[in-house]
């Protein structure tokens, strides 16, 4: 396999898997330092995330159960096991909607600001003290190769509130049998 020359048939070049594992390589390293910072904060990483998502939803001072768990990636019934979780340790309130009682609204607390606004300035912090070191690879050269020779396909972005997307396995197998 060559590290510079043609791809055959589209496919990637040993530099590319290089770039990819450099890049993965230090995504973990500050998702390493997170959990270990969160856990000295007394909260878990999720726990962090969930109040990061809070604190950043546009245009708003609240989200709801069903906005956190599409940014967290994350099943419904399972960020609300988390606001519980929360909830508990006083970081967030949950309320009815007045504008729509079958949605709930999750606040944050001071105690939740302060917790936020602490973890987040260490994240920064790290973020800017990795510089050059998380870069994210020139991807422009491996996505215009055919995706079936990547391996992977694009995701689409939401169109719109509670919009849904397919799954990859799904996007991948459409694309096997030429969907």
């Amino acid at each position: 396999m060559s590290t510079t020359g043609a791809r055959k048939g589209g496919g990637l070049v040993k530099s590319d898997y290089e770039r990819l594992a450099h890049f993965r390589y230090q995504l973990r390293r500050f998702l390493r330092f997170s959990e270990e910072v969160t856990r000295k904060h007394g909260v878990t990483a999720l726990q962090y995330l969930l109040l990061l998502q809070i604190q950043g939803f546009p245009r708003r001072e609240w989200a709801t159960v069903g906005e956190l768990a599409e940014r967290l990636q994350a099943k419904h019934h399972g960020v609300g096991s988390l606001i519980s979780r929360c909830e508990e340790l006083g970081l967030v309130t949950r309320s009815t909607s007045r504008s729509d009682r079958r949605q709930v609204e999750v606040k944050l607390t001071r105690k939740g600001e302060e917790c936020v606004e602490r973890l987040a300035r260490l994240h920064r912090d790290e973020l800017l003290s990795l510089g050059t070191e998380l870069v994210v690879p020139d991807l422009r050269e491996i996505a215009n190769k055919p995706r079936r020779a990547v391996g992977v396909s694009r995701v689409p972005k939401p169109t719109g509130r509670g919009s849904k997307t397919r799954s990859s396995e799904k996007r991948v197998q459409e694309g096997e049998r030429g969907v």
